[in-house]
C-alpha cells in the first residue's frame, strides 16, 4: 500500500520497437493499467512521476541509454503569451468552445480520421477504426472531457481536444484539428485555451506529456513559457533547453 492508501500496482515492460521521435532509437516503456475505485487518483500519483495515460493504461519511457523524453507542464499563473501567439489567438478569435461529455461523435471521427491522413499517415493510429475511437474516449476510467472547437459563422466543428481533468490541472491526452488552414496553428492555439481555462479556473498547471530535445514534432511545446520539466528532484523551470519564439 502507499502513504495515500492506494493498491500498489502491477506493472510490465513493452518489447523494444523503433523510436517515433528519435531516428535510430529503440523504444520501450513500462505500464501499468488503471482500474478500479482509485483509477483517479493513481492517474495523478503516477502522473506526478512522468507517466501518461492513454484509454486505461498509464506508461512512461523506459528506454535503455535514453533519456531524452521528459514531462512537461506549463505553469499557468506566471503565463504570459508572446507576440506569436497572440497573433495565434487572434486567428482563432472566431472559434467558439465547448466543453462536452466524453461521448463520440460521428462529426468527430472525420475529423480524426482527416487529421490523421494528412498529418499521421505513417503513425500507429493512422488506420484507427471508429470502435477503437470510441474506446479511446469513452472507457476513459478518470474524469475527462471532450472540447469542441467550432467555427462561429457556420458552426463547422474544426478541433476537439481529449482532456484530463485533475485536482491541479488539466492534462491534454490528444487533440486534432482541421489542417486544411495551416495559418491558424489550431494545434498551438488549442494549448493556449486550456491554459487560458486552466487559469479562469485558478488551476496551476496544463500538461502537454512528453518534451524530447532536438524533435521537430515537439518543438511547438517550447513556445508556452514558463515550462516545467520533470527532473530526478521534482519539477523544474526549463532555461534554455527549449526555444521561445
Amino acid at each position: 500500500m502507499t502513504d495515500q492508501g492506494l493498491q500498489f500496482p502491477k506493472f510490465y515492460v513493452t518489447a523494444p520497437s523503433p523510436c517515433p521521435y528519435l531516428d535510430g532509437k529503440i523504444e520501450r516503456k513500462v505500464f501499468t493499467e488503471l482500474k478500479g475505485p482509485d483509477a483517479g487518483a493513481l492517474n495523478e500519483a503516477l502522473g506526478r512521476v512522468g507517466f501518461r495515460r492513454s484509454q486505461s493504461v498509464v506508461y512512461r519511457p523506459a528506454c535503455e541509454g535514453c533519456s531524452e523524453c521528459v514531462s512537461v507542464r506549463v505553469r499557468v499563473k506566471d503565463f504570459h503569451p508572446t507576440r506569436s501567439l497572440r497573433r495565434v489567438a487572434k486567428a482563432n478569435k472566431d472559434l467558439k468552445s465547448e466543453v462536452k461529455p466524453p461521448v463520440v461523435t460521428d462529426e468527430q471521427y472525420e475529423l480524426l480520421s482527416a487529421y490523421l491522413s494528412t498529418r499521421h499517415a505513417d503513425g500507429t493510429m493512422a488506420d484507427m477504426s471508429a470502435d477503437e475511437f470510441r474506446d479511446m474516449v469513452e472507457t476513459s476510467p478518470v474524469p475527462t472531457v471532450l472540447v469542441e472547437y467550432r467555427r462561429a459563422i457556420d458552426g463547422k466543428l474544426m478541433a476537439a481536444a481529449l482532456t484530463d481533468e485533475l485536482s491541479d490541472g488539466l492534462s491534454m491526452i490528444y487533440s486534432f484539428f482541421d489542417t486544411s488552414e495551416a495559418t491558424r496553428s489550431i494545434g498551438t492555439y488549442l494549448i493556449f485555451d486550456h491554459i487560458e481555462r486552466a487559469k479562469h479556473a485558478n488551476q496551476p498547471y496544463v500538461y502537454l506529456g512528453y518534451w524530447v530535445k532536438g524533435s521537430p514534432k515537439m518543438s511547438y511545446k517550447g513556445r508556452f513559457r514558463p515550462l516545467e520539466r520533470l527532473g530526478q528532484n521534482g519539477w523544474f523551470e526549463i532555461q534554455d533547453e527549449v526555444g521561445a519564439k
